[in-house]
């Protein structure tokens, strides 16, 4: 009788194994990501499902790491600027001609590992909320007391659950309705997500975040270097999205592009203006950003000194972000489309 319970128990989870493969596919992308590759590849090993590992130009054998596990690997053709979501849609065009009939994509990016039962608990969520487009989980550092940054970066993924506005790179998308708004924008260096998702509101798509372990991220951020790299890209996404889905009437991260002049650019001439009036105005700015950098820390916990360091590192970020929107600016005024700006 044992035996038998056994049996049907495995008859069970083998049905259920080969439904979720017929019905999932998954694309990872990544470039030179090492042993974070082969851990996000053998997370996905076990379901069985089809991967498409997308490589731009690796030189690091990410690209026989993934064939030895199974994956169908695609070179992108690097005479065309790669980006993420260029990586992404070539990635979901492969997967359908590979596998047409499936329902739902997961993305992952090849730098996180997926958690177990995050991928059976996306489908349920979905199944069960036939408005809801995309849907996406927890995600946490692997290392995040091995630096300061890391911690920055794990502090960045604790987002709220609920509805939500936007997906990170890491979500579990329908595929119908990723056809219908045509794929991510292949011409975004940074923030290709959000505006996909804005796109998706646009024609009544829901977006979702549910309290799952969805993956775990790998940032292996240990310099200043890589964190002002970090920025830099972040404020030329926040300024290519804003200038293109201002054209459609959704413009997305006015504010923050608006802090980031405020106190970058606004706030030292309006001192340096004061100076012809008052040599002692040229204090003011220190003392601005000092009181702005407490306010930060005490509204995150002022006793920690994490709080304060973190608060440090966001108004020197907004320094990165306003030379990435510059470099933005230099590159629509020269007609240059650019590729990915990299922090690893």
């Amino acid at each position: 009788m044992g035996d038998q319970k056994l049996s049907t128990a495995e008859n069970h989870d083998a049905s259920a194994q080969s439904e979720m493969t017929s019905r999932v596919g998954v694309v990872a992308i990544g470039r030179n990501e090492g042993q974070r590759l082969i851990q996000c590849l053998d997370s996905l090993a076990p379901s069985g499902l089809q991967v498409i590992y997308v490589d731009s130009a690796s030189t690091d054998g990410s690209v026989a790491a993934a064939q030895s596990r199974g994956a169908h690997v695609l070179d992108l053709d690097l005479t065309i600027p790669f980006t993420a979501a260029r990586a992404r849609n070539e990635g979901f065009a492969q997967l359908m001609s590979i596998a047409p009939d499936i329902e739902y994509v997961q993305f992952v990016d090849g730098d996180c590992q997926i958690e177990e039962g995050w991928i059976e608990a996306a489908i349920n969520f979905l199944d069960q909320n036939s408005k809801v487009a995309v849907v996406c989980g927890r995600r946490r550092e692997r290392f995040p007391d091995a630096s300061l940054y890391n911690k920055v970066c794990d502090q960045e993924w604790n987002t709220a659950i609920g509805e939500s506005y936007a997906c990170g790179g890491d979500a579990l998308m329908r595929v119908e309705d990723l056809i219908v708004v045509d794929g991510y924008n292949e011409r975004l260096i940074a923030g290709e997500e959000p505006e996909l998702c804005s796109r998706m509101r646009a024609k009544e798509m829901r977006i979702w975040r549910i309290d799952q372990p969805m993956t775990i991220h790998d940032a292996a951020m240990h310099s200043f270097r890589q964190y002002w790299l970090r920025a830099v890209r972040s404020g030329f996404g926040y300024a290519q999205v804003w200038w293109t889905t201002r054209q459609v009437g959704q413009a997305l991260y006015g504010r923050e592009l608006a802090r980031a002049f405020f106190w970058t650019i606004f706030l030292p001439l309006l001192i340096v203006v004061g100076t012809f009036f008052n040599p002692l105005c040229l204090l003011l700015l220190p003392c601005i950003y000092a009181a702005q950098i407490s306010r930060m820390a005490l509204r995150q916990g002022a006793h920690e000194s994490f709080s304060w360091k973190l608060a440090a590192l966001n108004m020197g970020g907004k320094f990165g972000e306003t030379l990435g929107i510059f470099r933005f600016i230099s590159r629509v005024l020269r007609g240059q489309q650019g590729g990915a700006i990299l922090y690893k």
